[in-house]
């Protein structure tokens, strides 16, 4: 077996069909069906559309569509050996282009000087609320001296003493 492509130019050619009649019954642009026969993977749409243009390609030529779509799949996952330096790189740098970039130093900075706001905010909204809670408490005793301390209180009606 030959390349993918070159395998489906052979046979729309041998049955005598255009691309333009391909396109017209797909509805799918030339340039895609180019991109197909050429190997060039990489100029089509991707995932299931890629699947449904050879898909259809292959059916308006009258051939199997599921021999042809494996064909495909097999075409396009070329395997990735740790050996071939080129594509080890490729799969890196598509890994680093995938990868969300690191948010800059400033914006971090300020992350950080918002958490360290929202901390000291809470430290003194709760000193706030101890110092009037025990300030009450303090004004509370210094008030009501009888309600806080019994043991010198005189007992009423018990004038003996």
């Amino acid at each position: 077996m030959g390349h993918f492509g070159e395998d489906l130019r052979r046979e729309r050619e041998s049955r005598g069909v255009t691309l333009e009649t391909i396109s017209e019954k797909t509805k799918v642009i030339t340039r895609y069906l180019s991109a197909l026969e050429n190997d060039d993977f990489d100029a089509l749409p991707g995932g299931i559309l890629s699947k449904g243009i050879v898909r259809g390609y292959v059916r308006t030529v009258g051939l199997d569509e599921n021999t042809w779509v494996e064909r495909f799949v097999a075409a396009i996952e070329k395997p990735c050996s740790p050996d071939n330096d080129e594509n080890w790189t490729e799969f890196v740098q598509n890994v680093s282009r995938s990868r969300p970039q690191a948010q800059g130093t400033r914006e971090l900075g300020m992350r950080w000087a918002g958490v360290a706001l929202l901390a000291l905010l809470l430290v003194g909204f709760g000193w706030a609320v101890w110092h009037y809670v025990s300030g009450h408490v303090m004004a509370e005793a210094v008030q009501h001296p009888a309600i806080t301390s019994t043991a010198t209180a005189t007992p009423v009606g018990d004038e003996s003493r």
